[in-house]
């Protein structure tokens, strides 16, 4: 009976390790991270983007992450929602239509926040991104982004 508990104990010695290795990206909740309507985005959301970021682990609620740390595109459900900007863009694909309001900073990061959706889902992409990635992917979120209902819409 020994040797049919070593195998068992040499794979319980193994999972640590190999969770180790699953990336880790820390992200900030945001302040309505709680909100029950964010579950369901958070369930919908897809293990890939922009064809090869992996969703990776994440140190918050109502978080997520595709890539790997300093180079992650990052999501976070339950931000406060914006106002009308003239930077609102709508984004149309096969999983639905998504308001987005696009900001860039002087680093060259991009922020999509979503516009009459509350709470508000917020995308962050940062240039090391950027350099290699179209930001397009952001329509593939669409079909997770709309389980929040759209009450307002770009005009």
């Amino acid at each position: 009976m020994l040797r049919r508990s070593v195998p068992a104990l040499l794979v319980l010695a193994v999972l640590p390790a190999l969770a180790a290795c699953t990336p880790t990206i820390a992200v900030d909740a945001a302040p309505d991270a709680a909100d029950p309507a964010c579950a369901p985005v958070m369930l919908a959301l897809p293990d890939v983007v922009a064809g090869d970021l992996e969703k990776a682990k994440t140190t918050s609620q109502a978080t997520a992450a595709w890539g790997e740390g300093g180079a992650a595109v990052t999501l976070r459900c339950g931000v406060t929602p914006p106002g009308p900007s003239p930077d609102c863009q709508r984004v149309e694909s096969s999983g639905g239509t998504v308001d987005w309001i696009v900001e860039s900073n002087d680093e060259g990061t991009w922020r999509f926040t979503t516009y009459g959706r509350e709470p508000a889902v917020e995308v962050v992409i940062p240039a090391t991104v950027r350099e290699t990635h179209s930001s397009s992917f952001v329509a593939d979120l669409a079909q997770a982004v709309g389980r929040v209902e759209a009450t307002k819409s770009c005009t």
